[in-house]
């Protein structure tokens, strides 16, 4: 059954839909109310990534700095060397995809505390298509060493993910969706960077343990309220993704016997991987991974693509099965 801090409403017609991006801009004008030293970069797209919220409170403490991705994460670099907390913005695809040198050299190897919220993340992008839909940016930000990456399940989580990572020294991914997605959890559910958290949990013993991340958690725990009067589930909620909660996955692995992995992402390299990497080590057990299976995106709805490249319902439930043989 649903843990006691998540949204009684998420299996309902009516739960509320807001997209996972609104909470990080939300969450960036409040830590810039409660602190004069953050300030906010964005490269052409401040109301696609909500840091027009920001902007329009701060403008004296805003940059834009245009389409020029590799300059965004530099000049960010620099304020923070002085001492200021920059958040940087664009579309996943761009930052970090277009300015991964720049971040790893400029801000993780010098190690000063940029924030950076890669919105548009995930083929849910939609119409944008295959250019504009960043499914490797889980693999290329969690690779950097000291680079914290963080991936919030609703729009709830993404602002508490911002307000905590305010106040933190560590260079941090924030990874966005575009879409309207459920409101799963509340203001009273736990959020802490490093730790994950059941979101559902099984009478007896779980025969399958979901580990999911990012706007998918929802379906997942939709598979397991469906399936829940034929199969013991277990899901965790994994928002961070480095530092990885090990022991909650370990603990998982073992009472279950058995994870299927859930993330919009493709499944080389990115949060799947991260929990295999951990189980390698430490209590191997039959894991199916759900995400992309090394394909580019392409033009379509949503929902399509998300079908389309086997991250639906049918298909959580279709590894569920899967992996249960494997035991």
């Amino acid at each position: 059954m649903l843990a006691d801090h998540i949204d009684k409403k998420i299996f309902d017609g009516d739960v509320g839909q807001v997209p996972i991006r609104e909470g990080f801009g939300e969450g960036l004008l409040e830590v810039g109310q409660k602190n004069s030293e953050v300030v906010g970069l964005c490269a052409d797209l401040t109301d696609s990534t909500k840091m027009n919220l920001f902007r329009d409170a701060f403008p004296d403490r805003y940059i834009e700095i245009g389409v020029a991705e590799q300059n965004l994460a530099s000049v960010a670099s620099g304020m923070a060397a002085m001492g200021k907390i920059p958040f940087i913005t664009s579309y996943a695809m761009f930052s970090p995809g277009r300015n991964w040198e720049q971040i790893r050299t400029t801000v993780c190897y010098n190690n000063v505390p940029v924030k950076i919220a890669g919105s548009h993340a995930g083929v849910s992008v939609g119409p944008d298509g295959g250019t504009h839909q960043a499914i490797e940016d889980i693999a290329i930000t969690r690779v950097i060493p000291r680079m914290v990456v963080l991936s919030p399940c609703d729009a709830i989580e993404a602002k508490k993910a911002t307000l905590l990572s305010a106040e933190t020294q560590d260079p941090t991914y924030i990874r966005l969706a575009r879409e309207k997605t459920p409101l799963i959890t509340t203001e009273k559910s736990p959020f802490q960077i490093g730790k994950a958290e059941v979101f559902w949990e099984s009478e007896g013993t779980p025969e399958v343990g979901i580990v999911a991340t990012g706007a998918l958690v929802h379906k997942a725990l939709m598979v397991a309220e469906e399936l829940k009067d034929t199969i013991a589930i277990t899901v965790l909620n994994l928002s961070t993704i480095k530092p990885l909660d090990e022991k909650a996955i370990i603990d998982l692995a073992k009472s279950a016997g058995a994870l299927v992995t859930v993330e919009e992402h493709q499944i080389a390299g990115g949060m799947g991987s991260a929990v295999a990497e951990c189980l390698a080590r430490h209590n191997p057990v039959p894991i199916e991974f759900v995400g992309v299976d090394d394909f580019f995106g392409q033009s379509g709805t949503p929902e399509e693509l998300i079908e389309h490249y086997g991250m639906g319902e049918v298909h959580i439930k279709e590894a569920i099965e899967k992996v249960s043989k494997r035991k």
